[in-house]
């Protein structure tokens, strides 16, 4: 029972991450903070969004944990999490992994399907 929950968390979190990867803005936010952390405000100049906008950006990124905001006297600063980029490369590879071992098995049977087919 505790793999399974394990397994079913780790799968939650990368769901997150990934989510929160799709939008274009947000993987331009994580390769921009990934060389240096900016204030929130720096972030929201570069984009034809409302600086709300911006701010809802940099929140999923660190609800799904790929950015880290600090505060300093009236500002936010935004910078990428690289140690958890890794991780979800791993996920990726993980999962990467899982299929093509299914797809292997699938010949496998299919082969031997073919095998008893010309054996009749």
């Amino acid at each position: 029972m505790e793999l399974s929950y394990n397994i079913m968390v780790v799968s939650d979190i990368l769901d997150r991450q990934l989510r929160a990867l799709a939008d274009p803005t947000r993987r331009d936010i994580v390769a921009r903070t990934l060389h240096r952390e900016y204030v929130v405000s720096e972030l929201a100049d570069a984009y034809p969004v409302s600086f709300a906008a911006v701010q809802r950006h940099v929140a999923v990124l660190e609800e799904a944990g790929l950015v880290s905001k600090r505060a300093a006297h009236r500002h936010r600063y935004v910078r990428a999490r690289p140690d958890v980029l890794d991780e979800v490369q791993a996920g990726l590879l993980e999962l990467r992994d899982q299929w093509r071992d299914r797809i292997e098995r699938m010949h496998e049977v299919l082969d031997d399907d073919d095998r008893t087919d010309d054996a009749r």
